[in-house]
């Protein structure tokens, strides 16, 4: 059994990585008021901001799917590795030696799986730059520089070399310490009649990283006519590459990618090379698979669909070329940006290009131009006789589902309106109408029942905001003044507890009509109260989500810790004011119910019992009525 990871190291190596530094790895982020920042949520697929990062706080919270945690939460989810891994993947890049308890730690047998994968697979990266110098990669040196690559060029995008023999990186890795079954599990070594042999042999090698910079995969090309192989050999899938969730240069381009939001997608590894060597240091390739849906999320985590995103797509003008532009049009709708397509003169791929004409030329080739529609119309139409009412008929037939699918209306009836003219159709209302009439017919076959989304929230009598965790009891509506004021409380407690401290100590949990926010009231009495969070602020929302009872309480806890205050000036007056507000309603419901019993006893009861009744309802309105009339100086 793997060693328990020290406490103080975990603490440590939480606070030596910001949280905004880390998301920032994986997504843009941009100013959400009260130091917080906002992206699009990587968990689950979104149009508008919800996920939401607390610098100050250590935390993040996504007001769209629940999910929130802090970094080490983050990572696990976002990368899917054990705590363990996390940890020790966080506290390599912090620099800081784990200590670990528990009968002490062997690191070539217990770490987790992904972990030991990654750990083959940078150690086959450094394997291969290193055979690249050999005088069996001569091959692969001359086919770099055929392409304009130099050694420099080789080093910065980690090009290496695999040797032509049967187990050379097998027995590297052995030595290494990973076993044969890592090693198949890799993907970097397959099983032969006798013992596992290398996968990739005698072949230039592309390490493809994942967009937090770690060696997840290979893209392997052919150099010699007496392999028989294909031209390119990826990694087959397996439990860390999964080759329609990666990029190829996404580390290399995220940061580019976010700060200009622009993204240029290109057909293959020497693409890559040619662009980012040109300057368009925002270039990226899928790994032997169509474009798809998971490439798009990926993007879109960074271009951040801010308006003035730009996508722009390079393939080839021959056949296969159209084909997968076409096939990009399909997922065109799944972007906010603006999507172009850019063909080089003579069909050239950029790495051709660059060779050609120089950089000046891929850089002008990668501007946006022609729209992706309206190359993908051209495709489908250039197929009829447009010079009869029968082939501009036939046209408007195939390529009117085509702009009906265009989500936004607006967008729809300006590509209407081109087609119309592409058609030579002059009565462009005729196209607007029945492209709209399409997208009609579409929506109705396609309709469904209500949805589970923010307007059928509001249809229902919701609030539209953060959602309710599922915790027993009546659904939070935050329509309701208590429940506002209650969440408004929690937030104070838990983001400025020196400012509600000591006094929320004193409140009890059914105080808190709500069942979430009493069961967060009660975790944050267990964690040692407010006053805690103003003496040791730094661990005190670390101690609040660990005494949680479950994972719904704690993402409430992550959920009050992470959203602004509802108001411009947090002072001791607001704070004031939430508390009185909160423990006023809680005695008016507490004499609500004393006057309940008393009409209920009338005047038969226990002369005892009916005197402790009216007397309690005495002190109940007498402190009500200090409450309203003093406000906080009355706790």
């Amino acid at each position: 059994m793997a060693g328990r990871i020290n406490d103080d190291d975990v603490k440590a190596v939480r606070e030596a990585l910001p949280i905004d530094a880390v998301v920032s790895e994986y997504l843009s982020l941009r100013n959400a008021g009260g130091g917080n920042l906002k992206g699009l949520c990587p968990f689950h697929d979104e149009k508008s901001p919800s996920f939401q990062v607390s610098p100050s706080k250590g935390l993040f919270h996504c007001f769209g799917c629940q999910e929130g945690g802090d970094t080490i939460a983050f990572v696990m989810k976002i990368d899917h590795l054990t705590f363990a891994e996390t940890v020790e993947r966080l506290a390599a890049q912090a620099g800081i030696t784990l200590r670990y308890e528990e009968g002490g730690y062997n690191p070539s047998t217990q770490r987790g799986e992904r972990t030991r994968l990654v750990e083959a697979h940078k150690a086959a990266a450094e394997f291969y730059i290193q055979q690249l110098e050999s005088p069996e990669a001569e091959i692969g040196r001359k086919f770099l520089a055929e392409r304009g690559f130099d050694q420099a060029a080789a080093a910065h995008f980690g090009v290496g070399y695999s040797p032509a023999g049967w187990d050379h990186l097998t027995r590297h890795l052995r030595g290494k310490g990973f076993s044969d079954k890592e090693l198949l599990l890799s993907g970097l070594a397959q099983e032969s009649r006798r013992s596992p042999i290398d996968r990739f042999r005698g072949r230039l090698m592309w390490p493809i990283r994942d967009i937090g910079g770690e060696v997840v995969g290979f893209g392997a090309r052919k150099l010699r006519d007496d392999d028989n192989g294909p031209k390119y050999l990826n990694t087959p899938e397996t439990p860390i590459y999964k080759k329609s969730q990666v990029l190829y240069g996404i580390d290399l381009a995220k940061k580019d990618i976010a700060k200009s939001s622009r993204a240029v997608v290109v057909e293959g590894y020497t693409d890559v090379m040619a662009c980012h060597l040109a300057g368009v240091t925002t270039a990226i390739a899928t790994c032997g698979t169509a474009f798809g849906g998971d490439h798009i999320k990926i993007l879109r985590r960074l271009l951040m669909d801010n308006g003035s995103a730009r996508v722009i797509f390079t393939f080839d003008g021959d056949a296969a070329g159209q084909k997968a532009a076409l096939r990009a049009f399909e997922d065109d709708q799944k972007f906010a940006a603006e999507t172009y397509i850019a063909i080089a003169p003579d069909n050239m791929d950029p790495c051709d290009l660059r060779l050609a004409k120089g950089d000046e030329a891929v850089v002008d080739l990668t501007q946006p131009r022609t729209p992706l529609f309206e190359f993908a119309l051209r495709q489908i139409i250039a197929r009829y006789d447009l010079e009869t009412p029968s082939g501009r008929a036939a046209a408007l037939d195939e390529a009117g589902p085509v702009v009906a699918r265009i989500k936004n209306s607006a967008s729809q009836h300006e590509v209407a309106v081109q087609l119309a003219g592409m058609l030579g159709i002059l009565d462009t209302q005729f196209v607007v109408k029945r492209i709209a009439q399409l997208a009609r017919w579409a929506k109705d076959r396609g309709g469904r029942g209500p949805s589970s989304g923010p307007e059928s929230r509001r249809q229902q009598g919701y609030e539209s905001g953060p959602a309710a965790p599922a915790v027993s009891g009546p659904a939070l509506n935050l329509r309701s003044p208590v429940h506002r004021t209650e969440r408004e409380l929690l937030k104070l407690a838990l983001q400025r507890p020196d400012l509600v401290s000591p006094a929320f100590d004193a409140y009890g949990a059914d105080e808190f009509t709500a069942p979430p926010y009493a069961a967060v009231r009660q975790t944050i009495e267990e964690a040692g109260g407010a006053e805690l969070g103003a003496q040791a602020s730094a661990e005190y929302l670390a101690r609040v989500r660990e005494c949680a009872v479950d994972d719904q309480v704690r993402a409430m806890v992550t959920e009050l810790a992470v959203e602004a205050l509802h108001a411009k000036s947090i002072d001791e007056v607001y704070a004031g004011v939430q508390l009185v507000q909160v423990r006023l309603r809680a005695v008016d419901r507490r004499i609500l119910e004393v006057q309940g019993s008393l009409a209920r006893l009338g005047g038969h009861g226990d002369p005892a019992h009916l005197t402790a009744v009216q007397n309690e309802l005495w002190v109940l309105q007498q402190y009500a009525q200090s409450l309203r009339n003093h406000g906080a100086a009355a706790l």
